[in-house]
């Protein structure tokens, strides 16, 4: 069985890892490499992993060849439905990625990764098979909740951090009132993205769920200033106000 996996990153070589446990044959394509040779000699695989950063995302989802759209599987941050459905597709696999990567250090989970679609049963298995903990869920609604608690935890974090520093647990100890703020103009942000009201009791939650699951992990890092950037030029697209977030931006 050959996966394809375009882009070997910190994180595609972990998926790469857990592919190769369980038996599959890994066929890569690096920066630089033309996606149509590849696919020629590689016409149906069983899976194409698009590991590539999010700067990159539609830049390849755009130049993808056709034999291996139906194959497709995504693991950006920031990911939504408006960035595939943009493309045509309509059945991607998706994973919201729980564990962090750097260099040098193990993969550290910090809590099970949804995955939904065609391909979640196996990559499943990859992830069990190097110790990361994933869990099926449905296309639709379940997955689109699970993608937004990602980008709430993870905007939510990056952007209070800007001002605050620190871990997620001191974030939240020390500092839960102006975190809650961020987080509605988040919420608001993602409501707009998806043309729908969220259950923010729930994001809310499952954002501190993955806080218990790592308090230590840091709030910012060099994403954030991006990020925040990226908010607020969707707030400007919806006419939304995000007075908190603009006022960071200062």
């Amino acid at each position: 069985m050959n996966v394809v996996i375009i882009g070997l990153g910190q994180l595609g070589r972990v998926f790469a890892g857990g592919l190769l446990r369980v038996g599959c044959s890994v066929v890569p394509v690096n920066r630089g490499d033309d996606m149509f040779t590849v696919a020629h000699a590689h016409p149906d695989p069983a899976l194409v992993l698009v590991a590539v950063a999010e700067s990159d995302l539609h830049m390849v989802l755009a130049a993808m060849p056709g034999a291996w759209r139906p194959r497709v599987a995504l693991i950006q941050n920031e990911l939504l439905p408006r960035d595939w459905e943009k493309y045509h597709y309509t059945d991607p696999t998706v994973i919201s990625v729980w564990f962090e990567k750097k260099k040098g250090i193990d993969a550290k989970p910090l809590i099970a990764s949804p995955v939904a679609g065609p391909g979640a049963g196996l990559l499943v298995r990859a992830l069990a098979a190097i110790e990361l903990p994933a869990r099926e869920v449905a296309a639709g609604d379940a997955l689109l909740f699970e993608l937004v608690r990602k980008n709430v935890y993870i905007l939510t974090t990056n952007i209070a951090g800007l001002k605050t520093g620190g871990t997620v647990a001191e974030l939240w100890a020390q500092h839960e009132s102006f975190a809650r703020l961020v987080a509605n103009e988040v919420m608001d942000v993602q409501d707009a993205l998806t043309n729908r009201q969220h259950d923010r009791a729930a994001l809310i939650a499952g954002m501190l769920e993955a806080f218990d699951g790592d308090p230590q992990h840091g709030c910012t890092g060099r994403s954030a200033p991006a990020r925040l950037t990226r908010a607020i030029g969707h707030a400007d697209a919806f006419g939304l106000a995000v007075p908190t977030l603009r006022a960071l931006a200062g």
